[in-house]
């Protein structure tokens, strides 16, 4: 029972989505409808990313680009690399798993430097970099990966729309680097020793990046035969180390799929279709900045997707709402899992530095933001 009530606690989100999706059908019964409403594609693509990028954390197949930034003897020039590391590599392996590759070095490098005081508002940078950073590609966040499913147009095209957002978040992140370290640009820190990945592992890491090309291609192209690919990538991942799939994140995989039943079961219902209709429709932005801080970024935009008109202001609020609260993105709780395991009993001290940080970016980027969102998409 302890270990029920303590996972409950920790997935405090999943419960919201079950609990939700329960609810919702006594609005609308179950039925096949309700069943073809789900984007199957999504998560399957999903479960392909999940399981493909936890051979990453688990083979380090970033390591030797960490080791080689650690080396760096600057402070400034240590931040930039740490940080940026971030914002560029969650285009890629979406915004959590960067996070979760870069966040621990980060703490190795500065604790092993002596460094210590620094740690919190570097990661809450890092935080920062790996939600502005994985704006840009279809496949940076969860969320991204669901609204470039729904709609036709090209990577290119969405990378387009994504760009002004992402090139001015990373101006900013330059010059919020330089603002922490303005009182001593030229501060060192001792170099840190972190682990380099066994030779042996290298076939294995050879594959996981294989599959990993292979999922972005199936994103990319909109490969209609994608349950082909799943179960290609799913028996190559068994064939190189099963262990893998106990590791999978699937309480996000079910997440996904409650808010999606939650969210076909209430556009079923008539009144309340109108009703969100109404209230969402040009409202699109402020209303997926502010329902994130409720249910987070990813569940928001799945809810909100079926009554929206604007996907400019659909998808820049869900790619600023993290910036608000940890709530916001499942990200920012990563992030706090991770410093908190580190450093028990500083709850309080890392969302004050979070909160401060993540807020003087948000007032910066939300104006644009919302200038932006109409820009029509297509």
């Amino acid at each position: 029972m302890k270990k029920l009530t303590s996972f409950l606690k920790k997935e405090i989100m999943l419960v919201v989505a079950v609990v939700a999706a329960a609810a919702s059908l006594f609005i609308t019964p179950p039925s096949a409808k309700l069943l073809q409403g789900i984007d199957w594609r999504t998560l399957g693509i999903l479960l392909m990313m999940l399981c493909v990028l936890e051979g990453f954390k688990q083979e380090s197949v970033l390591a030797p680009v960490v080791a080689l930034g650690s080396r760096l003897k600057k402070l400034t020039a240590l931040t930039f690399f740490l940080v940026f590391g971030v914002f560029f590599s969650s285009m890629f392996v979406t915004n959590d798993v960067s996070l979760i590759l870069f966040v621990p070095i980060t703490i190795m490098v500065f604790r092993g430097g002596g460094k210590e005081k620094y740690i919190l508002p570097v990661i809450t940078l890092q935080n920062i970099a790996a939600i502005r950073g994985s704006l840009l590609t279809p496949f940076g966040s969860p969320q991204n990966l669901f609204l470039y499913g729904q709609v036709n147009v090209t990577v290119w095209h969405f990378m387009l729309h994504m760009l002004p957002l992402c090139a001015m978040s990373a101006v900013l992140l330059a010059v919020f680097i330089l603002i922490l370290y303005r009182r001593n640009p030229g501060e060192s820190i001792e170099p840190a020793d972190t682990a380099k990945p066994a030779k042996d592992n290298l076939p294995r890491r050879i594959v996981y990046v294989v599959l990993f090309c292979i999922v972005v291609l199936t994103v990319v192209t909109r490969f209609r035969y994608w349950y082909f690919v799943l179960a290609a990538v799913l028996a190559a991942v068994a064939f190189t180390d099963v262990r893998i799939f106990k590791k999978v994140d699937y309480v996000l995989l079910v997440t996904f799929l409650c808010f999606f039943i939650f969210s076909q079961s209430v556009g079923g219902n008539e009144r309340i279709a109108a009703f969100l209709s109404g209230a969402v429709a040009g409202r699109e932005y402020w209303w997926s900045l502010g329902l994130s801080q409720i249910i987070s970024n990813v569940p928001s935009t799945i809810v909100l997707y079926p009554f929206s008109q604007n996907f400019a202001g659909l998808i820049y609020g869900a790619d600023t709402a993290g910036l608000c609260s940890i709530i916001g993105s499942l990200a920012s709780v990563i992030n706090y899992r991770i410093y908190i395991r580190e450093y028990p009993g500083t709850g309080k001290r890392f969302m004050l530095v979070f909160t401060l940080i993540s807020w003087a970016f948000f007032l910066i980027v939300v104006i644009p933001g919302l200038l932006l969102s109409r820009w029509a998409f297509f």
